[in-house]
């Protein structure tokens, strides 16, 4: 008899521990802000669009800018030659529909 209830135990423990494991799992450990499916959509657009827009610009297609968005915070790492370049790129991504801020870490290197 003892047996036969040994099993269903066991395994009434296996997924009691993970739902344990899936309520907490919102929380972050890595420091980095918790974002919900939508703000990932919405940083996602608002990295596409700017990339898009250094593509089509003359003056900052040939750089490498790395674009990041979290919560509509955007940040631009990379090198550019001049600080006008520098600041039409900053101007393109605050004229985004959606950002909040942009920190701006371009170097100049010309």
């Amino acid at each position: 008899m003892k047996k036969q209830l040994l099993i269903p135990a066991l395994v009434a423990s296996a997924f009691l521990a993970g739902c344990g494991t899936l309520a907490g799992s919102p929380d972050r450990t890595d420091g980095a802000p918790h974002r919900t499916v939508g703000q990932a959509v919405d940083d996602a657009k608002i990295v596409t669009e700017l990339k898009a827009k250094f593509a089509a610009d003359s003056d900052l297609s040939a750089f490498k800018i790395n674009v990041d968005s979290t919560q509509g915070f955007v940040r631009l790492k990379g090198e550019v030659k001049t600080f006008a370049a520098r600041q039409k790129a900053e101007a393109m991504a605050r004229a985004i529909d959606g950002v909040k801020s942009v920190d701006n870490q371009l170097m100049i290197t010309g």
